[in-house]
């Protein structure tokens, strides 16, 4: 996979999520849902009968809420 393929579908991801659920409503909350897929990630690595495709999947849902925490709750200056 290339880094446009990877920027694509975190990108689908981030708003299929941002369809489905309100923003972060406190950073609190984003790195809860943030850990939970990371958990997520975790589980298909060390656990058997997971796939590539499923590590693929897991990891594209880690990198979308990053961005949506990103998105949903950082304020940084145009200049930084």
């Amino acid at each position: 996979m290339t880094k446009e393929q990877a920027f694509a579908r975190v990108l689908a991801e981030l708003e299929r999520a941002q369809g489905l659920f309100p923003p972060f409503h406190s950073a609190h909350e984003g790195y809860a849902v943030l850990l939970e897929e990371v958990d997520e990630l975790k589980e298909t690595v060390f656990k058997k009968g997971f796939t590539s495709a499923d590590q693929c999947q897991e990891a594209q849902q880690v990198a979308a809420m990053a961005l949506r925490f990103l998105v949903d709750l950082t304020e940084v200056p145009d200049d930084l």
